[in-house]
C-alpha cells in the first residue's frame, strides 16, 4: 500500500499538532484528541443524580422530590405544588429522628425521574410518590430495578421499576417498608435467594453455601447515623436489621462520617468485602460474622461520602477460575476537608489509588498516585479491561457548594501497564461535573455522562456551577470508525434473551474482516447503579471460550462457556462485548439463570 505525498504531510501536520497534547497524557500510548464528547441534549428535564441502565437500553435517572421545581412540568393544577413534593419550600427541612429530614408527602407539579431511550435521544417523564434523595438500587434477575431508602417520606420506602418497551411502565411503591431509615445506605444484589427453592448442583466451582431458585435477596447497608443492615424481602415476618459494629468504628461524626455509602463488592467465595472510611472486612452475612480484617489503606483523609472517593473490581477471569478477586480504590477528600469547607475553605482532593487482591493469602494495598487530585469521581470498568476515571473536582468534598475546581480531564488506567505509566489523560469536557453527578457505559460503547447539581434547589444562574440539565455523551478513541475494521461487528447471542444456564456453553455470532491476527476475548458486563461516584453492583468478568470458527468471509461463530455459579455472577442481565486485540464491539444482552 502507498501513501500520496498529500496524504502524508497531513498526517504528519496531525502528529505534530497531536504531539503537544500526547506529551500532557502522562507518557500514554492513548492520544487525548482520539475521543470525542457531544452534548446528546440540552435539557434532561431531571438532574440526573442517580442513573442506571436497563436491558431494553433505556437510562432511569432520577434526583430528589424535595429540590423543588426541575426542568420539565408534568401537569398544571391545583392539587399539586409548584414547589416541589416533599420539602414544601423551605431551603433546609427539618429533622426527622433518622439524620434526614422530615416532609410532608405532597404530590409535585415537576418531574423527578425520567426515562432516556438512547436510540431515539428522547426522554418520557415518570412519576415518583416519595423521595429518592441520596438512595440505593439494585437490579433483580428478570431486570427490574429495585430501588430502597432516600429522605424524609422516602426513607423507609422500597420502590420498583420493571422496564417496559410500550412507554406504560412506571415506578411502584411497594407495601413493605425497611427496617431502618436508610439515606446514603448501599445495596448489593446477593448470590443466594431469600425464599425456599429448589436446590441446585454446585457446578463447576464448589460454592460455601447453596443457592436457591427462590426470589431474588438484597442486603442494604448504613445510612446517615444507622448502624445496621438488612435484607429485602426479609426471610421471616419478624425479621429486622442488623447490627454491624464496623460501621460504628469508622464513623467521624464531626466530619459527617466519612463512612456514607460504604462499598461493597461480592467476593469469589460468596463473603462481602466492605470498605468504610479506610477500614475493610470480609463479612459472612449469612453468618453475621466478620471474616477478615484487611490493612487500612495507607495515607490521610478519607474515602467514602462525604469525602467521596471511588472504586472498582476489576475483571474477573476464567483463567483463574474467577477465584482471584481485586479492588481498587482511587482519590477522596484530605483530612479535615468537610470542617473545612464548612468555613469556605477547600482542600487539595487525595490523588492516589489503593489496589489490594483481597483473596490473597496476606493482602496488601499497592499504592499509586494518579495525574492528579480529584474526588466525586466514577470509575468504570471498560470491556478492555481499563478503568476510566471520570466527572468530580479536585478541592473540597461532596455536600452543597463544598467543592470547587472541576475535574474535567477523565483518566484511563490500564491495570497490567508497567508501574508508574499506567494513567492516561484523556480529552477534557468544557461541562463541569461536581456533586450529583453521574457516569454509566452505554450497550454501544459511548459513556453516558449526566447531572451535577452543588444546591439544595435547582439554581441555573449559580455561579460558579450552575445546576446541570445537559447530558453527554464520552466516546472513548476505541470506538471510532477508523477502528471498524478490526472491531467486532453485528454481535448476537444465540439464546440470550431466554437465557444461558450457569456452566452452559452458548453461541455467539459476529462479523469480523480477514485482516491481521484476531485477539478474542469475550466480556461480560453487570450494568450498575450509579449515584455519589459510586457504581453498586459493578461486575466484569472475562469468559471462557472453548472455540471459535468461520462461517463465511466475515461471518464467526464462538462458543463461549457461561459462568459457573450466581457467586461469580449474580443471576440477571449482562452485557456482552466481543473485544479483538483491545478493541470491543458492540455489546449485547445476554441473561445469566439458575
Amino acid at each position: 500500500m502507498t501513501t500520496n505525498p498529500a496524504t502524508a504531510a497531513a498526517l504528519m501536520l496531525l502528529l505534530i499538532l497531536q504531539w503537544p497534547q500526547s506529551l500532557a497524557a502522562h507518557r500514554s500510548g492513548v492520544n487525548g484528541l482520539s475521543s470525542t464528547w457531544e452534548v446528546l441534549l440540552n435539557n434532561s428535564g431531571v438532574v440526573a443524580m442517580h442513573m442506571a441502565l436497563t436491558h431494553l437500553n433505556t437510562v432511569i435517572f432520577f434526583d430528589q422530590t424535595s429540590s423543588g421545581r426541575t426542568g420539565y412540568i408534568l401537569q398544571r393544577n391545583s392539587s399539586c405544588s409548584r414547589r416541589g413534593g416533599d420539602g414544601g419550600g423551605s431551603s433546609e427541612p427539618k429533622n426527622d429522628g433518622y439524620g434526614a429530614k422530615s416532609s410532608s408527602q405532597v404530590k409535585s407539579c415537576w418531574a423527578h425521574s425520567m426515562e432516556y431511550d438512547v436510540a431515539t435521544n428522547s426522554l418520557r417523564p415518570l412519576t415518583l410518590k416519595t423521595d429518592t434523595w441520596c438512595s440505593s438500587s439494585s437490579f433483580l434477575r428478570d431486570g427490574t430495578l429495585q430501588q430502597t431508602g432516600g429522605y424524609g417520606s422516602g426513607i423507609r420506602k422500597i420502590r420498583y421499576f420493571r422496564p417496559c418497551g410500550n412507554g406504560r411502565c412506571d415506578w411502584t411503591e411497594s407495601p413493605a417498608v425497611l427496617a431502618d431509615g436508610r439515606w446514603y445506605s448501599t445495596s448489593q444484589i446477593l448470590p443466594d435467594g431469600g425464599t425456599e427453592g429448589e436446590w441446585l448442583p454446585l457446578y463447576t466451582l464448589p460454592l460455601p453455601f447453596p443457592f436457591s431458585t427462590g426470589a431474588d435477596r438484597v442486603f442494604i447497608l448504613g445510612g446517615l447515623n444507622v448502624f445496621t443492615y438488612e435484607f429485602v424481602p426479609k426471610s421471616h415476618p419478624n425479621e429486622t436489621a442488623y447490627e454491624l459494629p464496623f460501621l460504628r468504628q469508622t464513623s467521624q461524626r464531626r466530619d459527617k462520617g466519612n463512612n456514607l455509602y460504604p462499598f461493597i463488592h461480592l467476593s469469589s467465595d460468596g463473603n462481602l468485602f466492605i470498605f468504610a472510611n479506610r477500614d475493610s472486612i470480609l463479612f459472612d452475612y449469612r453468618h453475621n460474622t466478620v471474616l477478615r480484617t484487611f490493612p487500612r489503606l495507607p495515607g490521610s483523609g478519607a474515602r467514602n461520602y462525604p469525602s467521596t472517593g471511588s472504586t472498582a473490581l476489576l475483571p474477573l477471569d476464567h483463567t483463574n477460575f474467577f477465584q482471584r478477586v481485586e479492588v481498587m480504590i482511587c482519590g477522596g477528600a484530605a483530612a479535615g476537608a468537610y470542617r473545612a469547607a464548612l468555613r469556605g475553605r477547600y482542600y487539595q482532593a487525595l490523588s492516589s489509588c489503593g489496589r489490594m487482591v483481597i483473596t490473597d493469602e496476606k493482602p496488601e494495598w499497592i499504592m499509586e498516585k494518579m495525574p492528579g487530585p480529584r474526588l466525586m469521581s466514577d470509575m468504570l470498568v471498560l470491556p478492555t479491561g481499563n478503568v476510566l476515571i471520570i466527572n468530580g473536582a479536585t478541592h473540597g468534598c461532596a455536600g452543597w457548594q463544598k467543592a470547587i475546581n472541576p475535574a474535567l480531564t477523565p483518566y484511563l488506567y490500564h491495570p497490567n501497564g508497567k508501574p508508574r505509566k499506567r494513567f492516561s489523560v484523556l480529552r477534557a469536557s468544557i461541562i463541569p461535573r461536581m456533586y450529583h453527578s453521574t457516569a454509566l457505559l452505554l450497550s454501544d460503547g459511548r459513556i453516558l455522562v449526566g447531572g451535577s447539581n452543588p444546591y439544595y434547589r435547582y439554581n441555573f444562574s449559580g455561579y460558579p456551577y450552575k445546576t446541570e440539565l445537559r447530558m453527554e455523551a464520552f466516546t472513548p478513541y476505541y470506538m471510532r470508525k477508523f477502528f471498524d475494521d478490526k472491531r467486532p461487528m453485528n454481535v448476537a447471542v444465540v439464546g440470550g434473551e431466554e437465557g444461558i444456564r450457569y456452566g452452559e456453553e452458548f453461541v455467539v455470532l459476529f462479523e469480523m474482516e480477514r485482516r491481521g491476527r484476531t485477539e478474542l476475548e469475550f466480556v461480560a458486563s453487570a450494568a450498575p447503579f450509579v449515584t455519589h461516584s459510586l457504581s453498586m453492583h459493578q461486575r466484569v468478568l472475562r469468559l471462557e471460550c472453548r472455540g471459535v470458527q468461520r462461517l463465511g468471509e466475515v461471518l464467526m461463530s464462538a462458543v463461549v462457556k457461561a459462568p459457573p455459579s450466581p457467586v461469580v455472577a449474580p443471576a440477571g442481565y449482562y452485557l456482552l462485548t466481543v473485544v479483538n486485540g483491545g478493541i470491543p464491539s458492540k455489546s449485547e444482552w445476554v441473561r445469566f439463570l439458575v
